[in-house]
């Protein structure tokens, strides 16, 4: 039987590419989608020509109950799970020096998405991924680590995310391994949508500041979430940042 796997927010960009590569390695695979319904269907369509059992679920994670139906609907649907990418997420750009600029909601809305979701999926499915030895991957960002990005609440979300890796990453052993990935800046849409305009200026200078002259594509991701899901046997509680060596060389950009 083949193993399934649950990725949210994976109608487009890093979940859309992680879900089409674990289809082609032979995994059945849940998308979940909150607005982009063409594009959901677009990369369910894509998976199933691998052969992959897809189910496509609409679900705003940020509820309690819909990420217990979807972990629900993926175990009736396969009698498994053996993987979770907590890939949704969502931002509020504000300039960090603007701290009149967000507000208590801003903050509200970012926790619950990009940080509570992530640990309401991970218990709704912990019982099934445990009878797999399955394995989590939350997808932070370097925003998290070295506190920039588009907001300060932004970066706080995915700073506490990867101290929920952390935290679950024990609470889980020895049966479940729980890793984080933290993309730096990432081409496409979502990108596109937030910087309109100004998409090619910013993609070109975290570019230059980076040691490979590079930014990454969702795919690139997508490689590494593929390797902690199928490989890594030995990896928990481990944060991998891919973003071409800019967090590691860069302090400020030019």
């Amino acid at each position: 039987m083949k193993p399934g796997i649950i990725i949210t927010g994976s109608a487009t960009g890093v979940g859309a590419a992680t879900a089409k590569s674990l289809a082609s390695k032979g995994w059945n695979v849940l998308i979940n989608y909150t607005k982009s319904k063409n594009e959901a269907e677009e990369t369910a369509h894509l998976c199933s020509q691998f052969g992959s059992d897809t189910i496509l679920m609409k679900a705003d994670v940020s509820e309690d109950l819909n990420c217990r139906k979807m972990v629900q609907k993926a175990f009736e649907k396969w009698d498994r799970i053996d993987g979770l990418v907590n890939n949704a997420a969502q931002t509020r750009f504000c300039p960090l020096s603007d701290l009149e600029g967000l507000k208590q909601q801003d903050f509200h809305d970012l926790y619950q998405v990009n940080l509570v979701s992530a640990f309401q999926m991970t218990r709704a499915a912990a019982p099934y991924l445990k009878n797999q030895k399955g394995s989590v991957v939350n997808v932070s960002s370097i925003a998290g680590i070295n506190g920039s990005g588009s907001s300060i609440a932004y970066a706080c979300s995915k700073g506490a995310l990867i101290t929920l890796t952390l935290s679950l990453a024990h609470a889980l052993a020895p049966d479940v391994r729980v890793n984080a990935i933290c993309p730096g800046f990432i081409q496409g849409r979502w990108t596109k949508n937030f910087l309109n305009d100004n998409y090619e200026k910013v993609n070109e200078r975290f570019a230059k500041a980076s040691s490979l002259q590079t930014t990454a594509t969702p795919e690139d991701i997508a490689d590494g979430i593929v390797h902690f899901i199928t490989g890594a046997k030995l990896s928990t509680g481990e944060i991998r940042t891919i973003d071409g060596g800019f967090s590691h060389f860069v302090t400020k950009l030019s």
